[in-house]
């Protein structure tokens, strides 16, 4: 009988310690975190962090779906979305070694075009932001690139 309670104890043992185990368990690949989009502010902030901090959370939901890159320099080039997701995740935890700064160029109930800029020890980046209001979200829709 004392055999057969230590095997029902030790039993219950197990199925509590796997359930207990199987609820902490981490977000897979395949699940999206959410990233706090519901203003302008706190979308710029996510731009800048996935841009210039490696940041990869919510890197899909940032971007509108039209959105398009232009990159002004000798040779000019236009990035679509994917383009542009797909590399910043590649670059996920990779922190650029600059000092940011944003300004407010211009901002109405449903847009805002932001300059952030970039100052690296030999150059300067400036991209020109433009944030759409899509639902009750923040995305990225355009960004301009330029260097000095």
């Amino acid at each position: 009988m004392k055999t057969l309670v230590k095997t029902f104890a030790a039993a219950a043992l197990i199925a509590v310690s796997t359930f207990a185990m199987a609820a902490n368990k981490p977000v897979s690949k395949t699940e999206k975190a959410n990233v706090n989009l519901s203003t302008a502010d706190f979308a710029l902030d996510h731009y800048v962090a996935v841009t210039t901090a490696g940041e990869s959370v919510g890197v899909d939901q940032l971007f509108a779906t039209d959105f398009n890159q232009k990159i002004q320099a000798s040779n000019a080039q236009n990035n679509s979305r994917d383009q542009v997701v797909k590399y910043l995740k590649k670059q996920k935890g990779e922190k650029l070694n600059c000092v940011v700064s944003t300004d407010i160029l211009e901002e109405s109930a449903d847009y805002i075009v932001a300059k952030v800029t970039l100052k690296f020890e030999d150059f300067t980046k400036t991209d020109l932001v433009t944030l759409v209001r899509e639902g009750n979200d923040w995305k990225v829709s355009r960004s301009i690139n330029s260097y000095k």
